[in-house]
């Protein structure tokens, strides 16, 4: 793990508690994708990937459809921040014979968190979704090491509202949609097998896995039940990180992190409630929101799942 001077100094400690630190344990091999399985679930053998230098990564294969038919494995993937990956994690994404990663971070989090390590033959393409200033909101919050401070910040649903705010953010915000939009067009029109992330892989990746796979027919209970793995997937490093942040003396309650450190039904709720306001239904957020064609939205099908 980085030592605790570099994970809570500067800018860098906003990073460090918006994104994932480097894994608590890191495993040398990656699980090899299961064979598709009619039913298959969010414990299926083979979704999660064990990759050195991530913690939540995942195939987004061997959902079943509303019609019966499956998402293909070794087809979408879903992770955090390639920019920490070890040359045998490095290796081991190369196995999954990627043709590109969308990288859904901004501009500010890739110039302190660094770009991503990619295997040869894999490119990258920018798709930034704005954090509504979480990252620099959660560094200076903590920097303050004020307990008052960060309890009237963070306590008493403030952070849980926060989180609420995010995900509309992916909504309402019109560069936002732009993003996602442009992010599914990748997927739809890819080759070869692609990969999407943000910082931790867990909110901007989490409400796009979770539009891809309703997109596609897979029903909304066990899109969310994807979503919410990531919180069992980070457990451990999460609180490595409150630990971090504790013993160095910046936070005497650090489990006030905890509301923008899960995932939780409530904040896709949020980004799934706002995207029928603004919009009317799902299908129409799809077309009219996200400027997705019957086109593209019929290639995204053909492309993952059979």
């Amino acid at each position: 793990m980085r030592s605790i001077s570099r994970a809570v100094g500067a800018s860098a400690v906003a990073l460090a508690l918006a994104v994932t630190v480097a894994p608590v344990a890191a495993h040398a091999a990656i699980t090899a994708p299961a064979r598709a399985v009619s039913g298959a679930g969010v414990g299926a053998p083979g979704r999660v990937l064990s990759v050195p230098g991530l913690v939540n990564a995942r195939d987004l294969g061997g959902y079943t459809t509303y019609d019966g038919k499956t998402t293909k494995w070794g087809t979408v993937y879903r992770t955090e921040t390639l920019s920490k990956l070890t040359p045998d994690g490095v290796n081991a994404v190369g196995a999954l014979g990627l043709g590109k990663v969308v990288d859904l971070r901004t501009a500010t989090e890739i110039s302190v968190d660094g770009t991503d390590r990619l295997p040869t033959g894999a490119t990258s393409v920018a798709r930034p979704v704005d954090d509504t200033s979480l990252f620099a909101f959660i560094g200076g919050v903590v920097r303050s090491k004020d307990p008052a401070y960060q309890q009237a910040q963070l306590g008493n649903g403030a952070a849980e509202e926060r989180m609420r705010t995010l995900y509309k953010g992916f909504v309402t915000n019109p560069a936002n949609r732009a993003a996602l939009g442009a992010a599914i067009k990748d997927v739809a029109n890819s080759t070869k097998p692609i990969a999407f992330h943000c910082s931790a892989g867990k909110d901007r990746t989490g409400v796009l896995a979770d539009t891809i796979l309703r997109a596609v027919g897979v029903p909304a209970s066990t899109s969310e039940q994807d979503y919410l793995l990531s919180n069992s997937l980070r457990a451990a490093s999460d609180k490595a990180l409150r630990d971090q942040v504790k013993a160095a003396g910046y936070m005497q309650n650090p489990d006030l992190l905890i509301p923008l450190q899960e995932v939780r039904g409530d904040y896709l709720a949020a980004f799934r409630d706002q995207a029928v306001a603004d919009y009317g239904s799902f299908g129409a957020f799809l077309t009219d929101g996200l400027g997705l064609s019957a086109s593209d939205l019929l290639k995204l099908r053909s492309r993952t799942v059979s």
